[in-house]
């Protein structure tokens, strides 16, 4: 491990060298390169040079201990010795955790499908809530939101709605909201006070890149009609939603939020590079199956990750067992405190994986 740390603080050095030639200032796309690197290096440089002077406090202490008579003096260094040699073990985990292989698809984008599944009705108004919550997240994270395509129904709720989230770090922290979201409250409509429990499932994909996935347009067929749905002057009034079929995979993806045909083709496209890299996900996953059984979840659609009781006030994330009463707060976009134990099983899953090897 420490050789590894000490190879990262060369390299660090030597783009904070480069950084500053004007050749690299001069080229863009370098600069923004190397800006990137050194950004993704900061956290463990800095973490690796603190542990690096802990444990030359703990060598300076020692010594002084030794040559130490007096003895408040001695108990003094005792307590630095005792500080400092905490920080080294706290720091060496940190320095674990950072030293995990990175999601390469982390700091993407990330294009969200949520579908109302068993419960009729029900489903469709959780899938609406749901809707809300990412978007009320999104709006605590500063990330942008845009509504690509929906079905709702007369009572508020939604069949389907794919939208996309932009922002630094989104597919990080959403990627492990993939799956089947089971509610349990009594309807409305519920004269005899009996709990429903109905379900959505949920999708998580980030945003991929052309160079990323290559898609043949020959391959793809366009359908153009007018948009249903709320809508602005022009978006209901022209032919400007877009049907696209993917015809070697089936895939059909329709936009119809833009009132200009090109761009909701632009967005389609997004959408079925996002399908098509997850499809190649997927079947690299399934060559990978025990090392997805160490990790949280799978990110199956079908499998199921949380529990909304009502009636009980609690969220129950069934992978990581974990419940928090504060059901009102997280159907508000507060889910913070969700992902954060997700991303901390995770990563302990993780390093337990690497001890092992």
């Amino acid at each position: 491990m420490f050789d590894k740390l000490e190879d990262l603080l060369i390299r660090y050095e030597e783009i904070m060298g480069e950084l500053h030639e004007p050749t690299v200032t001069n080229n863009q796309q370098r600069f923004r390169s190397l800006m990137k690197e050194q950004s993704d290096l900061t956290p463990i440089v800095e973490a690796y040079k603190e542990y690096k002077k802990c444990r030359q406090d703990i060598e300076d202490s020692l010594a002084m201990l030794e040559a130490e008579s007096d003895e408040d003096m001695r108990e003094m260094l005792k307590e630095e010795l005792s500080e400092a040699r905490k920080r080294v073990e706290e720091l060496e985990q940190e320095m674990k955790v950072l030293l995990l292989p990175k999601d390469p698809n982390d700091d993407k984008n990330v294009i969200v499908e949520i579908r109302a599944g068993a419960g009729g009705d029900e489903a469709a108004l959780f899938a609406a809530e749901m809707y809300r919550v990412y978007v009320r997240y999104a709006e605590r994270q500063r990330w942008k939101v845009e509504t690509m395509d929906v079905e709702e129904i007369g009572i508020g709720g939604m069949k389907y709605v794919s939208f996309m989230i932009s922002g630094q770090g989104a597919y990080s922290k959403l990627k492990y909201e993939s799956g089947v979201h089971r509610v349990q409250r009594v309807p409305e409509t519920e004269s005899g006070g009996r709990i429903h429990t109905s379900t959505i499932t949920v999708a998580i994909m980030p945003e991929v890149e052309e160079v990323d996935v290559e898609v043949d347009l020959n391959d793809c067929k366009f359908d153009v009609f007018r948009a249903s749905g709320n809508g602005g002057q022009c978006v209901n009034t022209t032919d400007s939603a877009v049907r696209l079929t993917h015809i070697p995979t089936g895939i059909v993806i329709s936009c119809q939020d833009e009132k200009s045909q090109l761009k909701n083709k632009e967005k389609a496209l997004k959408v079925l590079r996002a399908k098509l890299y997850e499809l190649e996900q997927e079947k690299r996953h399934d060559a990978e199956a025990e090392l997805r059984r160490s990790q949280v979840g799978t990110g199956d659609r079908s499998e199921k990750i949380r529990t909304y009781n009502f009636p009980q006030g609690r969220v129950t994330d069934h992978r990581i067992k974990l419940t928090l009463h504060k059901l009102d707060s997280i159907m508000d976009g507060d889910i913070q405190e969700l992902i954060d134990n997700l991303i901390a099983a995770d990563q302990a899953a993780k390093l337990a994986k690497m001890n092992e090897n």
